[in-house]
């Protein structure tokens, strides 16, 4: 059992640590283009992407990188690292926000101002950039003016470029949460471009100069290769590991896999699967923001489940248990908000509370019709066997029940019973038998 769980361990590993090729050929034979996309919360695993395409664009001598952004905000110990790698970069990085109706809010829009070039397409928003605690719950005076001045601090060195409208406009979506279509903010100059499309974009990017950790660069776009690269497998897992219903899912797989395993042991397939759940839940919980309380009601509604299958009466603690279960999943997602992170799916709770109180229910059904069921092994198994006597029984003698010989005695009133006579078994007394020639009641000591 322990070589399979390293085997299959060993297996997993060498699977994640392949990453199949996530991107597409270039397109046209100028100057190479990255072409990247995120269409979600801000998280570690936004930050991992960016940073494995710029060390791609570095390495392959691109001319610039173009980060197709998305994002209603998220993270901000994630977009300060994507902040800093960004500022880094050799390679010249622009954000742009798109497609029509996206948004770079809260801290997309910080993520938007770091790029060496900014552009937004038609339809589109920014801002919004007020800081939340880590739960989404609001900071308090000190705490909320110490973060402000901070994020403030940090727009004004990446928009003083821009002008001072433009700074004002990037502090006043810290400060007061303001939020501007693409026009209002091409217009005071917090982005450099309104691009329709990508095509548009790389057109307006031509003989562009920026400036890049290595001093002034002027771009040269025109007839550039365009090479888009996505997300590696391994990245979209872990930002789908970002999702509350996700890692709900995985939290309950993993914890009634465990208890199949504890119940079952012996068995490996049960207890990885419990594992590599809990493992994956692990990794989202400590990414989204969440109230740890609600952790105490999920792992009381397991705890009585399983009471409920030693219960003298059953149901009100399967009952019980569905409740906790529902609400530790809405206290431990739904009641902390913060930007870019979505809260749980109510009917999603609900169904996989009512299919896990359901299944506990189908396990306490056959407990209860297991200890139903008479005793077929040991001594009392023999009872209501029928037997041939081997040797006389006048009223003592031997019968011969299910391959074995045992010393028998009939029945108080019975007729002796001649070598060969069929008897049923009606009681143990110790090693010796009491038979009768009659038809015994089955099954009753």
């Amino acid at each position: 059992m322990v070589k399979r769980i390293w085997l299959l361990t060993w297996l997993i590993v060498g699977i994640l640590s392949f990453t199949p090729p996530s991107e597409t050929a270039a397109q046209g034979g100028g100057p190479l283009v990255l072409v990247m996309t995120a269409d979600a919360p801000v998280a570690p695993p936004m930050e991992q992407y960016i940073e494995r395409v710029i060390q791609m664009g570095e390495q392959d001598g691109a001319e610039l990188i173009i980060f197709q952004l998305n994002t209603p905000g998220g993270n901000l110990e994630s977009m300060n690292n994507i902040v800093q790698v960004i500022r880094d970069s050799r390679v010249p990085f622009v954000v742009y926000v798109t497609p029509r109706g996206a948004m770079a809010a809260s801290a997309g829009t910080i993520i938007t101002l770091a790029g060496h070039a900014s552009a937004m397409a038609p339809e589109t928003i920014i801002g919004a950039a007020s800081p939340v605690g880590g739960q989404g719950e609001d900071l308090g005076e000190t705490m909320a003016a110490k973060e402000k001045n901070a994020m403030r601090a940090t727009v004004r060195s990446l928009a003083q470029h821009r002008g001072e409208e433009a700074v004002a406009l990037a502090e006043d979506t810290i400060e007061n949460a303001m939020a501007v279509s693409s026009d209002e903010a091409f217009e005071v100059g917090l982005v450099d471009f309104i691009a329709t499309d990508l095509n548009d974009l790389i057109r307006q990017l031509d003989g562009w100069t920026v400036v890049t950790i290595d001093g002034e660069r002027t771009l040269e776009t025109s007839n550039a290769a365009i090479r888009e690269v996505s997300p590696s497998w391994i990245e979209q897992i872990l930002q789908t590991l970002t999702n509350p219903n996700i890692v709900f899912l995985l939290i309950t797989i993993g914890i009634q896999a465990i208890l199949i395993e504890l119940s079952s042991p012996g068995g490996w397939v049960a207890g990885f699967i419990g594992v590599a759940c809990l493992a994956l839940a692990t990794y989202g919980l400590g990414v989204l923001p969440v109230n740890w309380f609600g952790l105490i009601f999920l792992i009381m509604a397991f705890a009585l489940f399983i009471l409920d299958v030693k219960a003298p009466t059953h149901g009100a603690l399967t009952a019980a248990g569905t409740g906790s279960l529902i609400l530790g999943a809405l206290v431990l997602f739904n009641t902390t908000r913060a930007p870019g992170f979505p809260p749980i799916s109510l009917p999603l709770v609900f169904v996989i509370s009512l299919t896990t109180a359901g299944s506990f229910f189908v396990i306490i059904s056959f407990a209860i019709r297991a200890q139903k069921v008479p005793i077929r092994t040991g001594q009392e198994g023999i009872i209501g066997r029928l037997g041939t006597v081997r040797t006389d029984l006048s009223p003592r003698g031997t019968v011969q029940v299910g391959g074995e010989l045992w010393s028998a005695e009939l029945a108080d009133g019975d007729e002796p019973a001649p070598a060969g006579t069929h008897v049923r078994v009606i009681k143990v007394e110790g090693i010796t038998l009491r038979v009768s020639r009659g038809e015994a009641p089955t099954n009753k000591i």
